[in-house]
C-alpha cells in the first residue's frame, strides 16, 4: 500500500503520463487541474462557505489524507473543522451520522470503499433510511466518499466497485465522477444537499489532469445530481460508463472513429438517481447500446441499465441486444496480467461495438 501511495500521491504518476498522452492535453489550452486537485479544492471551497461543513476520517487532518485529497486544509481550518479518527470504521462514520442529524454537515472519509462494509449499517441503517423513518422530522445531510474499484497491484480485498451495493439502497444518493469537472461539482453538490451522498472515487484517477473550464472554476459551480453527460456525441452506437471506464470509452471511440464507426459516450456522473432519460434518447437516435463498468456482472449498473432499457420506450428502437462489458465475475487477482484481464480494456470495448454492429 505504501509503494502505491508514493505512486499516487508523489508528482506525476505513470497513470498521469498515459492519460496526457492518450487525451492530448494542451498545457496553454486552457487551466489543468488533477481530479486531486479539483477534490481539494471543492473542500476547501465549501469549508470556507458553510462553518458547518467538516472533515473527518483516517489520516484526514495531519498528514493530509492518505491521497492527499484534503492538504492543507487541516492547517487552514484547524482540529474542529478537520479531524483524524482511529482505524473505526463503524465508529467514526457513526460520529458522522449523529452530527449531521444534530444539523452539521459533515464528509466522511474513507480510505477505500472496501473498508465502507465495516461502517455499513451506519450507512444504510442509520444514514439512508433516517428520513424516511422520521416521517421528514429528521434529515442526514452527509457525504460518505473515498476511492472506489479497482487500483493496480492491492488484490481482492482492496478492489471491489460498490457503485450498484450503494445505488441499490433507497435513501442514497450515489455519485461516481469521472474527471476533474465532475469530481469538483459533484463533491460541491454533495455537500450541499440535504440527503445522504455516497461519492466513488477512483483512485487510478486522482493523479490524471484534465482542463478545467471557466465555469467550473467558479466558487458557485456545482454538476447536479442525477444529470448524465454526453463526452462525445456520436451517431451508431451509445457507448455508457461510470468513474474510470469513461475514458476507455472515449478512446475506444477515437480508434472506431478511425475505421468509421460512430460512437456516442455517455458519462453517467450519478448512478442513483440515474439519468435513464439522457440513455434512451441516444439508445433511440444509435440503435445500439453497450454498458461499461468496472464492476462485477451480475445485478451491476449495466444490468440496471439493461432493465430500464427493456421497460420504456427505447426497447423498440434496439436494432441488437444490449452488450455489457464489465469487471470479470470473479475476486480480483494479485498477479498483474490477471488482474488486467479482469478489468475492462479499450480493447475489449473495441470488441463489443463490433460485435453488436456484426462487423466481427
Amino acid at each position: 500500500m505504501a509503494a502505491l501511495r508514493r505512486l499516487l500521491c508523489g508528482g506525476k504518476s505513470r497513470v498521469s503520463v498515459i492519460f496526457q498522452r492518450e487525451f492530448h492535453r494542451s498545457p496553454a489550452a486552457a487551466l489543468q487541474i488533477t481530479v486531486r486537485d479539483a477534490l481539494n479544492q471543492a473542500l476547501d471551497e465549501e469549508l470556507e462557505r458553510d462553518e458547518r461543513v467538516f472533515l473527518l476520517g483516517e489520516e484526514v487532518a495531519q498528514y493530509d489524507g492518505a491521497y492527499k485529497i484534503s492538504r492543507g486544509l487541516w492547517k487552514k481550518y484547524g482540529d474542529k473543522r478537520v479531524m483524524d479518527t482511529p482505524i473505526s470504521e463503524m465508529g467514526f462514520a457513526g460520529i458522522a451520522v449523529g452530527a449531521a442529524m444534530a444539523g452539521l454537515r459533515p464528509i466522511c472519509e474513507f480510505m477505500t470503499f472496501n473498508f465502507s462494509m465495516q461502517a455499513i449499517d451506519q450507512v444504510i441503517n442509520s444514514a439512508a433510511k433516517t428520513y424516511y423513518m422520521s416521517a421528514g422530522l429528521v434529515s442526514v445531510p452527509i457525504v460518505f466518499r473515498g476511492p472506489n474499484g479497482a487500483s493496480a497491484g492491492v488484490a481482492a480485498q482492496h478492489s471491489q466497485c460498490f457503485a450498484a451495493w450503494y445505488a441499490h439502497c433507497p435513501g442514497l444518493k450515489v455519485v461516481s465522477p469521472w474527471n476533474a469537472e465532475d469530481a469538483k461539482g459533484l463533491l460541491k453538490a454533495a455537500i450541499r444537499d440535504n440527503n445522504p451522498v455516497v461519492m466513488l472515487e477512483n483512485e487510478l484517477m486522482y493523479g490524471v489532469p484534465f482542463e478545467l473550464s471557466e465555469e467550473a472554476q467558479s466558487k458557485d459551480f456545482v454538476v447536479p445530481i442525477g444529470k448524465a453527460k454526453i463526452e462525445r456525441p456520436g451517431s451508431q452506437i451509445t457507448l455508457v460508463a461510470h468513474s474510470r471506464p469513461v475514458g476507455h470509452c472515449l478512446e475506444a471511440a477515437n480508434v472506431l472513429a478511425k475505421e468509421g464507426i460512430d460512437c456516442e459516450v455517455i458519462n453517467l456522473r450519478t448512478i442513483r438517481p440515474m439519468d435513464i432519460e439522457t440513455i434512451e434518447a441516444s439508445v433511440m437516435k444509435t440503435n445500439h447500446l453497450i454498458t461499461v463498468e468496472g464492476g462485477w456482472p451480475q445485478f451491476g449498473v449495466g444490468a440496471e441499465i439493461c432493465a430500464k432499457i427493456m421497460e420504456g420506450p427505447a426497447f423498440n428502437y434496439l436494432d441488437s441486444p444490449v452488450f455489457r462489458v464489465t469487471g470479470a465475475d470473479v475476486p480480483m487477482p494479485y498477479a498483474k496480467i490477471l488482474e488486467e484481464n479482469c478489468i475492462p480494456q479499450v480493447k475489449d470495448i473495441i470488441f463489443a461495438v463490433k460485435k453488436t454492429l456484426n462487423l466481427v
